[in-house]
């Protein structure tokens, strides 16, 4: 087996998820990689664990959806809610075959999984170790632009990342952000303002996200007044949507567009909380410097900030939102994206994609690599 892939398995199992023995752990894999898949299971035995695994395709799950009504939902959901209530770690592993496969279900269908399977959602976030990974396919390959041969190379070299070392690194952002109110981002058509005081900041380093590379917390709900430009495409429910636009008065965004508004609209409209934020964070992998098109790379490319509509993690940075949606949405601010600054109370601490302060430019990434 190719040495990056037992690498990748041992350090999601070991670093990841530490998985310990006797542990009972849910594989959820959907068009992955088998090698991947088998390494995965080899590694958990190797730990002492217990395996169990969830098998499906992107075609069996649109075939699902097309007909699914509240009651199959609720009942496919309580059953899934009960297992997973007996499981220790999560680890889900999906392949890129078609990010859109599902864009020509409705909306409604969407929105009953959605509300139905949130509470398994729920349990797998508060009660398990888990991580997520996306498994590398010819189609992420050319969904990112690049050829396979590359691509493959670039994951594997962003996915076995020194995140032991990352960890350290974050400490001082992880500090700087705890001691913060007032948070101010500014770029081309966009000018945002909110409060992240006494919220706290969370490292991620390779322990829940493969890849991983962010520092995340959430704003005071009611505190976000101003304008934010996405630059990055953003897909939700197999729908790519571009040139996403918020406008945000007393924590709430009053006007949304995009090249896809009507169905934008639409998603936020899925509850009372999708229209307030849940979640701000900075993006510093130093490996992922260009759009991969897919949220788990995205959100952790250097230079970025992601400020999500919808839910906040309540048990970790908690601000009161609540909703059956959480939007990653992403703005880099590398200068080849437009560049801009963010301001902490007034000081400058980062400015195109590249953080300013001494005590944080060991989060740069040619001190990352």
């Amino acid at each position: 087996m190719d040495s990056r892939i037992t690498n990748l398995a041992k350090n999601i199992v070991n670093y990841s998820i530490k998985c310990q023995k006797g542990e009972k752990v849910l594989i959820n894999t959907r068009d992955a990689s088998d090698e991947i898949v088998t390494a995965l299971i080899s590694e958990v035995y190797n730990a002492g664990g217990l395996p169990f695994v969830k098998e499906s395709s992107t075609k069996i799950n649109k075939a699902w959806l097309n007909g699914i009504t509240e009651e199959i939902a609720n009942l496919q959901a309580e059953s899934e809610l009960e297992f997973m209530k007996k499981m220790d770690c999560f680890i889900s592993i999906k392949g890129e075959i078609n990010k859109f496969e599902t864009s020509d279900i409705s909306s409604e269908k969407l929105k009953i999984h959605q509300l139905a399977f949130n509470p398994v959602h729920n349990e797998r976030v508060k009660n398990t170790k888990w991580v997520i990974l996306i498994s590398p396919t010819p189609a992420f390959a050319q969904s990112a632009n690049m050829s396979y041969t590359q691509f493959e190379d670039l994951y594997y070299k962003v996915c076995t990342l020194d995140y032991s070392k990352m960890n350290k690194a974050m400490d001082s952002l992880k500090t700087l952000m705890e001691n913060t109110d007032r948070v101010r981002i500014v770029g081309p058509d966009t000018d945002i303002t909110f409060s992240i005081k006494n919220i706290p900041a969370v490292k991620c380093a390779g322990e829940m996200n493969i890849p991983d590379g962010e520092v995340f917390t959430a704003p005071v709900r009611t505190s976000v007044n101003g304008r934010i430009h996405y630059n990055l495409p953003t897909t939700y429910n197999g729908i790519c949507f571009n040139d996403v636009c918020l406008d945000v008065k007393d924590g709430k965004i009053v006007n949304a567009t995009a090249d896809k508004q009507e169905i934008l609209n639409s998603i936020l409209n899925t509850d009372e909380g999708a229209r307030y934020f849940g979640e701000f964070s900075f993006g510093i992998n130093p490996y992922i410097r260009t759009v991969f098109n897919d949220i788990l790379f995205d959100e952790k490319m250097c230079g970025s900030i992601h400020f999500t509509p919808g839910a906040c993690y309540e048990d970790e940075a908690p601000n009161g939102n609540k909703s059956a949606i959480h939007w990653d949405m992403v703005l880099s601010q590398l200068k080849d994206h437009g560049g801009g600054k963010i301001y902490f109370d007034d000081v400058l601490i980062r400015e195109n994609g590249m953080f300013v302060l001494n005590e944080l430019k060991c989060l740069n990434p040619e001190n990352l690599l």
